[in-house]
């Protein structure tokens, strides 16, 4: 029997092909199964601008090749300005994170975080420790301001960022406390943007506001994370991580990341940041109506749509904003302001990071066969 030569050439491309397909395997994940559940990642026992800080020099691309050092220097530049929380209740004890967004000690967090607490201790990066006192706080966005009183040699404020700008696909990273290890950094990328979550304001109807301009990452983001910063890549807050989405549970029945976390954009702190330090309170606009979070195409057939974009009205509240104007169930509407509506989405995340109560918007609607211009007065939630 003769045995077959094998080319060095040929023996390189086999030994080339197994290696890809080793890299392959690792770098594949599991699909997250359907009908997971949003969970608030812990924080509590209840389930001006600013651009002092450091910032880091991205590598060419802005991609996971070569960030090395740019992940570190993002990391140096700003652990100083995030904080861990640990609150006593009424409910037992729980933990959180924050970060500093000036030198009069205001500390960003989440309001799940603090929701209920009787006292609060703030914990900076080298280990000193304060108590803290809630001045504000903001359901319809889960967050809330804590302002200590510490010398100004602890405060290192963190420059905000313009999440307009985030591209998917864009570097990120998360600083925090999860399940109290604090300082802890994780990285991933900024999987969407745009998505909406039940605020934890009561619309008074058993329902909920919506809370949107959210955005999705694969950054690990777990337990004791709520409330602090996700940075991009030069430093900057573009983000306050806030929940994830997981069907996985520690053994004490707390969520595990699976991939998927929700962060409040940073251009919803910025424009709420004012009026929480201060009054205490924000006031977001109100349209008035509920609608279709997306359109599919069993929808269309079944409601004689022209197209799958835009909002679709199923509900308008009786005397206000929208009813008054004009606007009727089943009603499509397909810009605001001349902006398309792609999804219900659009129209949220436009009204909450542009819009105030007694402002007007134009919305372009189809009735039928027709093409309306409707302009609201907004109202206040």
């Amino acid at each position: 029997m003769q045995t077959k030569k094998h080319s060095p050439f040929r023996l390189y491309l086999l030994a080339a092909a197994l290696l890809f397909s080793m890299l392959a395997c690792l770098s594949t994940a599991p699909e997250l199964p359907d009908g997971g559940a949003e969970q608030v990642p812990g924080g509590s026992a209840q389930p001006g601008t600013v651009d002092t800080a450091p910032t880091a020099e991205p590598s060419p691309g802005g991609g996971f090749l070569g960030t090395g050092d740019a992940l570190s220097v993002v990391y140096e530049g700003a652990v100083q300005g995030v904080v861990g929380i640990r609150v006593i209740s009424d409910l037992g004890a729980g933990q959180g994170s924050g970060f500093v967004v000036d030198d009069q000690g205001h500390i960003v967090t989440n309001f799940h975080v603090v929701d209920g607490a009787t006292d609060i201790e703030v914990a900076f990066w080298d280990g000193f420790k304060t108590r803290g006192t809630v001045i504000g706080t903001d359901l319809d966005s889960d967050i809330a301001i804590i302002q200590v009183d510490v010398p100004a040699e602890k405060l290192h404020p963190l420059a905000l960022g313009d999440s307009d700008l985030l591209r998917v696909g864009e570097v990120v990273v998360a600083i925090g406390n999860p399940f109290g290890l604090g300082s802890s950094m994780t990285v991933g990328i900024v999987s969407a943007k745009g998505r909406v979550l039940s605020s934890l304001n009561d619309s008074g109807n058993g329902q909920f506001f919506s809370a949107g301009d959210l955005i999705q990452t694969d950054a690990a983001i777990n337990p004791g994370n709520s409330g602090g910063p996700l940075l991009n890549l030069q430093g900057e807050v573009i983000g306050i991580n806030r929940a994830i989405r997981t069907e996985s549970f520690s053994e004490d029945g707390s969520p595990v990341n699976s991939g998927i976390g929700f962060s409040i954009s940073v251009n919803i702190l910025k424009r709420v940041l004012p009026s929480l330090i201060e009054t205490g309170s924000y006031q977001y606009p109100l349209l008035g109506l509920s609608s279709l979070p997306e359109i599919t195409i069993f929808d269309q057939e079944e409601l004689g749509l022209p197209q799958t974009t835009g909002a679709y009205v199923t509900t308008v509240s009786p005397g206000g904003p929208a009813g008054s104007a004009g606007v009727a169930v089943g009603d499509l509407i397909t810009h605001i302001d001349g902006r398309e509506v792609i999804a219900f989405s659009d129209l949220l995340s436009y009204m909450l990071t542009h819009k105030a109560p007694g402002e007007e918007v134009t919305l372009t609607i189809l009735r039928g066969d027709e093409t309306l211009e409707i302009v609201v007065t907004l109202g206040a939630r």
